[in-house]
């Protein structure tokens, strides 16, 4: 059985991210959301993917070093919403994120 190819979409503000990123983050980040989210973006592990509870948006985060990835899935689309740093993160979602 083939395997759903899910579209990655950037928002304005992740590719802003994305391009302030050093390089080799810029890569490293590039080949997780590619290994993880292409086809299995809301498959949830220990280290890497988790489903954020309490939240409407973003729906997941994923986790590359210190580097956080918050992203939405939404039919075969995962829109990423923001690149940040570990350190960021909470202020970020606390700033952006939607609660249920």
């Amino acid at each position: 059985m083939a395997r759903m190819r899910y579209e990655i979409i950037f928002s304005p503000e992740a590719a802003e991210d994305f391009q302030s990123l050093k390089a080799h983050l810029r890569s490293l980040v590039r080949d997780e959301i590619e290994r993880h989210l292409r086809f299995e973006p809301k498959k949830e592990s220990k280290s890497r993917i988790k489903k954020l509870k309490k939240m409407n948006r973003p729906q997941y985060r994923l986790r590359v070093e210190e580097i956080r990835i918050f992203y939405d899935v939404r039919g075969n689309r995962v829109e990423i919403l923001a690149i940040v740093q570990k350190s960021e993160a909470a202020s970020w979602l606390e700033s952006i994120g939607r609660g249920k």
